[in-house]
């Protein structure tokens, strides 16, 4: 079975050796992904609900890139940083899954690479197999 890569584009990436996202066959699996831009700043500092937004863009944009969208997306995770501030998250979650709905899970870490990343998500996808 072949397998597709999307490049996380992040100074990290071939450090660590991950990609931001893989397809094998009809699943996709999204790394954790965080509101950083390609140098590695993070973006929307400060702010849940505009680093998820963030996040949730770049998955986006990784899942197209991989012949898929969100409404393929089975699973998402959602860690932060701060648990007390999920409203936030899950706000922005909402608003690109209120009507696809897929299994969730949101829990607390003690924290990331960053100090300034407040929200990482991961997403899996299951593509129809026709396209």
């Amino acid at each position: 079975m072949t397998k597709k890569r999307v490049s996380a584009n992040r100074p990290w990436e071939a450090m660590v050796g991950y990609s931001r996202a893989v397809r094998s066959g009809d699943t996709i699996e999204v790394s954790g992904t965080a509101a950083a831009d390609a140098d590695g700043g993070i973006l929307a500092r400060g702010d849940v609900y505009g680093q998820t937004r963030e996040a949730l863009r770049v998955i986006g944009e990784a899942l197209e890139e991989l012949g898929s969208s969100f409404e393929d997306v089975v699973r998402t995770r959602v860690l932060l940083s701060d648990i007390g501030r999920w409203e936030e998250a899950g706000r922005a979650h909402g608003e690109v899954f209120a009507g696809i709905r897929p299994a969730n899970t949101t829990m607390a870490v003690t924290g990331f690479i960053d100090p300034q990343i407040l929200v990482e998500i991961e997403a899996t996808a299951v593509v129809d197999p026709e396209r």
